[in-house]
């Protein structure tokens, strides 16, 4: 297929899906979230890939989600069409990341925030460079509760993951390594390559054994309440759009909220 906010790249036993949009800081718009979530379908299906990994073309890996875009598109959608377009492109697409029956890899550089944490991090392993930061000031900026899949507290650990989401921070490479968020941190010339690596070494397993194991390991995490914790976020995170915070913050604009968040995160 022809993309115009992604490039697919086969090398070898991998796929390699790019987010595209480097001008924009690789922010996730809407054809954006929907060409990748296509070409992870297109990558299951394809009995010669044995690992994909999502990465970003430029200085980052993603923004996050495209606000002006929302701005511009679903600034007046009712409660039950933005339950909706959030449970298509942000959870469900999220979900098949996580379900991927093959090993997912994020590499990551500059700029990984909010939605893009998400995708992230519902990747099975993160490679990341020396200049990439993690970041969700959405509590800040946007006076909604977190982003829509409240991945957080299982990557980085309960208390990592108040202090991260309440102060809105960035948080770099070398305490995301530290924590154990992300399996590898090197230096930004070598992320392609140290990506590669371990994708290849991936790849070595034996496809259907590596296959049984990923379940095995995600129904461990569903059996101590992955599931079911997010299901309860994405509801809780929906409400949060219909309370009074949120109605005073769309009221003084988007601008206003994002400068908002700089200036009391120090971003």
């Amino acid at each position: 297929m022809t993309y115009e906010c992604i490039s697919v790249e086969k090398r070898g036993p991998s796929a390699w899906i790019f987010h595209n949009r480097p001008n924009a800081r690789n922010a996730e718009s809407q054809l954006l979230l929907d060409e990748m979530d296509q070409a992870l379908i297109e990558a299951i299906g394809d009995e010669e890939v044995r690992v994909i990994v999502l990465a970003g073309k430029g200085d980052h890996f993603s923004a996050g989600h495209d606000l002006k875009e929302a701005q511009i598109n679903r600034a007046n959608l009712t409660v039950e069409q933005r339950y909706a377009y959030e449970e298509q492109r942000y959870y469900d697409y999220a979900l098949r990341i996580w379900d991927c029956p093959k090993p997912t890899i994020a590499s990551v550089q500059g700029a990984c925030v909010a939605g893009a944490f998400i995708v992230a991090n519902m990747c099975d392993m993160i490679v990341a460079s020396d200049d990439a930061f993690f970041a969700d000031p959405v509590c800040h900026s946007l006076a909604s509760a977190a982003v829509e899949v409240l991945v957080h507290p299982w990557v980085m650990g309960l208390r990592a993951a108040h202090e991260f989401l309440l102060t809105g921070r960035r948080m770099p490479a070398e305490e995301a390594l530290r924590l154990g968020m992300i399996n590898r941190l090197v230096r930004r010339a070598e992320l392609e390559t140290a990506t590669s690596e371990l994708a290849d070494k991936v790849a070595g397993a034996y496809p259907f054994a590596t296959k049984l194991v990923k379940r095995s390991l995600k129904r461990t995490a569903d059996i101590q309440g992955f599931r079911n914790a997010l299901d309860a976020h994405f509801d809780t995170h929906q409400l949060s759009h219909v309370s009074d915070e949120y109605r005073k913050m769309r009221e003084g604009g988007l601008a206003a909220g994002i400068s908002r968040a700089k200036s009391t995160t120090g971003r």
